[in-house]
Parts: C-alpha cells; structure tokens; sequence
C-alpha cells in the first residue's frame, strides 16, 4: 500500500515545482459527443492507446487492453463461448453471458442491441487503436443501460500506405494471425485487414476458433468526412466447459463440468455489420445494420424438458438489427458556448426457435422443436447536451435525454399444453445529467457531475421465468439509478492521475433469480446502492520508465432485504435475503500497477500486477471466490529494416503459476459458479509493417 501512497503523494510534490514548464493536455475524447481535451470534461474519461506497451500479448481479448482502468473490472473468462464479463463500477455483474449494463460502440456503430445486450467477440481488436472508457454520471447520456460506456477506434487509412502482419502464439494451442493493408490517395483512403484465432483451451471441452474481418473506406475532404465501415464474425462450435463447483474447481481447474461434456455443450456465431458515418459542418449522421446468427445447446436435462412448457435445450436465434443517430452540434473546443442536438432510433428482431438437445437416448443433439418466437424491440431517444465556459475557468455542461423502448414478443408455438405467450411491454425514462468544471490552475482541474440513467432488462433477461411457466417475463421493471462524482485530475508534463469518489442509487435493482442448464431468470430487488472511489495515474519515473496504476475500492450493497431461490428447481423464491447484503460478482477491492521502459524501438520490457478481492458468488453470501494477486512480464525489441519496421516480444502470465478463479457464474443454482483462470503461461509474437 506505500506505494500507491507515495504515487497518490507524487501530483502534490510536482505541483509545488512551479518552476516546471506545463505542457497542455492534447488528449481528446468525445465521451460529451463534442471532442475537447480529456481535463476539461467534467467526468472520468480513460483513454488507452495502442503505443501504451499493452499489446505484447495474445492480442485475443479486450480485457488485455484495460487492466489498469480505475472502476473498470474486466474478466477474460477463457470461455470462448461465452462473451467476456467487464463491469464498471458495480454495473454488468450479473450477466452468465454477453455483456448488460453498459454501453458499447465500434468506430461510433452501437455493439450494444437496444434491449441492452452488448457482445464484444465482433470486434477486431488487432486493429484498434484507441479505446475510450466513460465511468459515472455521464455515461446516463448514452441511454438505456448506460452504467459506463467503452468505445473502440479502429486504424485510419494513411499516406503513404503500408501493409502489417502480426502474431502470436501462447499454451494450449492458441494462436493468432492478423494482416492488414492501406493507402490514402488525395481524400479517398481505404483500409482492409483480418484475423483468426483458435486455442484448444487450457481446460477440456473449451477449444474455439474465431476468424474476422475488418474494412473500412473513408473520404476526407475539406468540409466533409465520411467512413463506411464492415465487420464479420464467424466462430464455429465453440465449446462451452461451463462452471464448476468449489470441491471440482479445487480438485482439478482444467475439467469441465460433467454436463458440459454429456450434452456437448457449444455455441456457434456468424455476424456481419456494416456503418457509415458523414460529418458535414455540424451535422453528423449514422446509419448502421446487421445481423447475427446463433446456435447453442445448453446443458438443459432431458426431465425438465418433459414439462410442455419448457422451450427445449436448443438455442437457434437471428436476430438482424439496424439503426440511425442523427445529430447537429455547434461550438468548437473551448468556445463560450457549444450544443449538440440529436435523435437516435434504434431496432431489433429476433427469431427465435427452440430444440430438444437430444433425440432418442443421443444427447447434445437437435431434436424436436419445443419454441417459435419472434421477439421485437425498438429504442426511440432524442436528447439535447450543452456547455457554457463563462471564463477560462469554469465551465458547465447539461444535457438531456428521453427514452422510448418497446418490447413485443410473438409466439408461434401454441399447443393444447403450451399456450400463447404473445406480448408487449414500453419503457420510458427521461435521463437528466449535469457537470461542472473548475481549473484550479495549470495542473489542477476539480469537477462534480450527477446524472439519472435507467436499465431495462434485455430479452435474455425476459425470455425465462422463474414460476415454470412459458412467455416473457414481462413483470420485470425497468432499474432506475442516480449517480454522482467528485473529482480532480492533475496533468504535468508526462504526469497524469486522478482521484474520484462516487455514489449510485438503484431502485429496481435487477439481480439473478435462478441459473442452471445454460438458463438464468431474474427478478427486480428493491433498493441498491453503489459507493466507491476510484485512483489512477501515469507517472514518469525518470529516462525511459513509467509507472500507470490504478486503485479502486467498491462497496456495492443490495439496500433493501429480498427472497430469492438457493437451489433447483424453485418456482416461487423463499430464502430471504438480508437487507445490506453485498451484490455477488464484485470485489471491494482491486489494485493493478504495472512500470515500463524502452519505447518502439530498441529494447523495451513491462511487469504488471493485480490483485482482486474476494468475490461473492451468490446473493446468499455463503460462499466467495478467494482473493488474488497475480504478475506477469513481457520484453520485446523494436526495429528498422529497409521499408518496414517490426518487433517481436515475450510475455509470460502469472508468473506465480496461481491458482484462482478468473470469473464467476452469480448464482449459478446448482453452485458450479467457478471459471478458472490458467497457470504460468508463456506468449511469443511478432509484428511487421512495410511502408
């Protein structure tokens, strides 16, 4: 702990060497939809550049880009079936799949559904070269589900144009292979590029393969700029080892669970996308549509599915989706006064049909079908956001937006047993949001925000409940939250740190019911509150070193005492839940520090560290996943050759060869809420771009 009070300590010795010259921050962000300098918007805004040292690695999640964001907790869960867990301050705990609670974009495309699901798996992470990240009350101007918003920037055409290879190879047989090219000629610029990744998985029953491509086309004239922008996804039969138990994760971390490997549970994801963004003047429109395919079968026991109710254990969705986000703004950076107006509309269908996963005494195999269901949601939102700088000091931002979401399910599978479940449900929320900004002086900038966001359930969310019965669970309410922070950042030369505190207030806090077979319901929870702070800082240590650290302590608590189910099956739940209990899925405590030196060419080597608190698996607080610390290194050498320039690099993961649980299933009802995360392992890659 000294050393996070002496980096803590290091912006107050600085700014009391008033003789050091201040070189102003050049950092911009959009998180308000206006690009400004990072100090000056009155939020905590991370951004995470590509040159940063991050990428000696497997280069096959994201979570390997965010390790040192304040608030953000992000789990790689080596579930390839299964999207990545990343929550940011509390919200997007409680998904076993997919990501809920936030928002997410690809080159300014929503990767979030309007029902509030988001999926990372599509994203063509070799190629991005900016990641920003959006924590506290600002994040409610995105609208439904907006708990923190992550958006990923992938590489522009340049000139002169260049071709790039890199790869990667680590334990269990995992290996990736990027290429990509471009060239800009006069204002048309173009740019093309793909990636496959496979692993056998270091547990059984967990070898996947993805393989995308990434294309993008831009015209950049003198008043206008515009972006057309593709991206596939095709990843085949990957499987799925689910979650073990406590004696099985103990016993052996690289088993899967005995159901996984008698139902031959996997999934499989096609999906292709494509947006377009045109900047003219103020005026800015986007235009996206896509489509994705899913199969999955699930662990669902052949006895549940004799009830004429049940929708079998096969999973066949897709779901095509499209929108539009029109907008007008006015005021460039650091002008008295700027607005942005606009209106977004975004819509989703899902078909969806359902199979027995097994046919005769032959398991994890499509048999009849037990669903047919086409599921609708659209999301209406304008909104509205300003900022007054009445002097060079102060500025004011206020923003609103209003938020229409309907869902609407019908149901074509109607027996004399099965009765039809068709129906429909809206949302609205009006999401107010205000900041406020103070530069103290050169190096100190102090602000406060508070904002009104809301979080539907997803269709996921919706499509089981917990009573046994068919049709949508449409009884679930919308969770209500209200946010606040405090901060100050300090920028000095090549240091940066920032300290904030923040609270949220949730009604309606919606949490997991039930979780067994591949199927989870929830229920709304009554009261839940969110409180924490947050440190982080990149500080220069003298020649070629660095040091970024980033210190977050959460105490997220359920307020108000609910009844919930502790094992299956279970139609009416009946354990209490005590007022004041912990939110399973979060630690109250996470530290990740890592120092580098070297720059891109020549010698360069990073260690980093994290540790994890422990982690409650179920709302029952009877059982948590253990606290971690983990190290790992990396070393690599940059280099010049004729026309190109390259580097290739080691990194090996914890070094300690621990023993811990990587993630968690929250409660998972049969208990089996353990993901293991593997031992020492060693990476090797290479890059290489001809100009």
């Amino acid at each position: 702990m000294r050393v996070f009070l002496i980096l803590a300590l290091t912006p107050a010795a600085a700014f009391a060497q008033t003789a050091t010259p201040t070189i102003l921050d050049r950092v911009q962000v959009t998180a308000t939809r206006l690009a400004e300098p990072a100090r000056d918007v009155p939020a905590s805004v991370s951004v995470i550049e590509r040159g940063d040292g991050r990428t000696d690695a497997l280069g096959a999640t994201l979570s390997e880009r965010l390790a040192t964001v304040p608030g953000l907790l992000a789990r790689d869960r080596h579930n390839y079936a299964q999207d990545e867990q990343i929550s940011i301050r509390g919200f997007g705990t409680r998904a076993s799949f997919g990501i809920r609670g936030l928002r997410l974009y690809l080159d300014g495309v929503p990767a979030t559904m309007p029902d509030g699901q988001g999926q990372v798996s599509h994203m063509p992470l070799q190629f991005a070269r900016r990641i920003e990240v959006l924590r506290g009350p600002f994040s409610v101007s995105y609208g439904n589900a907006s708990g923190g918003v992550v958006q990923v920037f992938t590489d522009d055409p340049a000139s002169p144009g260049s071709a790039r290879v890199t790869g990667a190879m680590g334990a269990d047989a995992s290996r990736r292979v990027s290429i990509e090219g471009n060239d800009q000629r006069g204002a048309f610029g173009w740019l093309v590029g793909a990636q496959h990744f496979a692993t056998d998985g270091f547990r059984d029953h967990s070898a996947a393969e993805r393989t995308l491509l990434h294309g993008k086309l831009v015209f950049d004239g003198d008043a206008t700029h515009a972006s057309l922008v593709l991206d596939t996804l095709d990843a085949p039969h990957a499987q799925d080892p689910l979650g073990l138990d406590r004696a099985q994760f103990e016993r052996d971390p690289t088993q899967a669970s005995p159901n996984a490997l008698l139902f031959n549970t996997r999934k499989s994801v096609e999906q292709r996308q494509v947006g377009t963004v045109i900047e003219h003047g103020g005026l800015r429109a986007m235009a996206y549509a896509g489509r994705r395919d899913i199969e999955q079968f699930l662990a669902v026991p052949v006895s549940t599915q004799g009830n004429p109710l049940s929708s079998g254990g096969v999973v066949d969705l897709h779901a095509p989706y499209s929108g539009v986000d029109v907008r007008w703004s006015d005021g460039a950076p650091g002008a008295t006064f700027a607005w942005v107006a606009g209106l977004a509309y975004d819509q989703q269908r899902q078909d969806r049909l359902g199979y027995e996963n097994f046919v005769g005494d032959t398991l994890g195999v499509r048999g009849a079908m037990r669903a047919d269901q086409t599921d609708r949601v659209d999301a209406l939102d304008p909104y509205l956001q300003a900022t007054w700088r009445p002097s060079d000091a102060w500025s004011l931002t206020a923003g609103v937006r209003h938020s229409r979401v309907r869902f609407r399910s019908d149901d074509a599978y109607i027996t004399d047993a099965n009765p039809d479940d068709s129906g429909r449900v809206t949302y609205t929320a009006t999401s107010p949001v205000f900041g406020i900004r103070w530069r103290a002086n050169d190096a100190i900038d102090i602000y406060a925000a508070y904002g009104e966001g809301f979080e539907t359930p997803t269709f996921n969310e919706l499509q089981y409940r917990s009573d046994g019965g068919s049709g949508l669970n449409f009884a679930l309410q919308a969770a209500q939250t209200r946010s606040m922070e405090a901060g100050l950042k300090f920028a000095r030369g090549g240091m940066r740190t920032e300290f904030t505190l923040f609270q949220a207030s949730t009604d309606d806090e919606l949490t997991v019911n039930t979780s067994a077979g591949g199927r989870t319901t929830y229920q709304n929870a009554g009261r839940a509150e969110r409180t924490g702070l947050e440190l982080s800082g990149d500080v220069p240590l003298g020649g070629a070193w660095q040091a970024e650290f980033a210190l977050t302590w959460l105490d997220a608590r359920f307020t108000d005492g609910f009844l919930a189910c502790a094992s299956t099956p279970c139609t009416t739940p009946d354990v209490p839940v005590p007022a004041n209990s912990r939110i399973p899925g979060l630690p109250r405590g996470a530290v990740q520090i890592a120092v580098k030196w070297g720059g891109d060419v020549g010698w360069h080597a990073r260690i980093e560290g994290a540790y994890v608190g422990a982690v409650r698996v179920n709302n029952f607080d009877d059982e948590s996943a253990p606290p971690y610390a983990v190290f790992g290194a990396s070393a690599g050498y940059g280099f010049a050759a004729g026309d190109g320039d390259g580097r290739v690099f080691l990194a090996v993961d914890n070094l300690g060869d621990r023993m811990y649980a990587g993630s968690v299933i929250v409660n998972e009802a049969n208990r089996r809420y353990y993901e293991p995360a593997p031992g020492r392992g060693a990476t090797i890659g290479f890059e290489w771009r001809w100009h």
